[in-house]
């Protein structure tokens, strides 16, 4: 995994190496893999939940106790459940998802894979998703874990970031790309 030099990231990766590191000793990255998704997919439904992550005016202590309750009432637990309150302890909430992309990012290169981030306009059926893994497949070589966003502003098409290629596909895309290209004309 390429190595950031934005602060944030620097913090994420050695949060999600620790986590990765206790995880594989305890052979549970898969659950920890999917403990993280929930936790990520709370943070995309709620809108108070990012607020409360990323902002600076909550204590340690409040985000400690915001968290606890959350991961409990989701029911996640065990390494997931105890990293999450560390990490809210050290005040560092605001780098959680680039610690689920990294650990995401270390599992997958661990398994032979590269890892890749897919926005879509809309969801992907599995059929989908499949054909998407074969194409990517070839291009990279490896297997290829997919990480599927759902973005209605790219009105079609898709949006594929692997490793530090961009492939975008998409009809907001296209249509920006006329639109710059009819001013030029004009």
């Amino acid at each position: 995994m390429a190595k950031s030099s934005s602060p944030i990231s620097a913090v994420a990766e050695r949060y999600a190496g620790s986590l990765y590191e206790l995880a594989a000793q305890s052979k549970q990255i898969s659950k920890v893999e999917g403990d993280l998704g929930r936790f990520e997919a709370l943070l995309a439904g709620s809108d108070d939940l990012n607020r409360m992550i990323k902002s600076p005016v909550f204590s340690a202590d409040e985000q400690f106790k915001a968290i606890t309750a959350i991961a409990d009432k989701a029911k996640i637990t065990g390494l997931v459940g105890n990293f999450l309150r560390v990490v809210a302890q050290n005040r560092r909430l605001f780098a959680v998802p680039g610690m689920i992309k990294a650990f995401r990012e270390i599992a997958a290169e661990a398994r032979g894979e590269v890892a890749a981030e897919v926005t879509s306009a809309h969801d992907l059926s599995a059929a989908q998703k499949t054909e998407l893994k074969a194409a990517l497949k070839s291009v990279a070589g490896k297997d290829v874990s997919i990480t599927v966003t759902v973005d209605p502003s790219l009105l079609g098409g898709l949006v594929v970031k692997m490793g530090s290629r961009q492939i975008d596909t998409s009809l907001k895309t296209k249509l920006n790309s006329l639109k710059l290209a009819l001013k030029e004309v004009g």
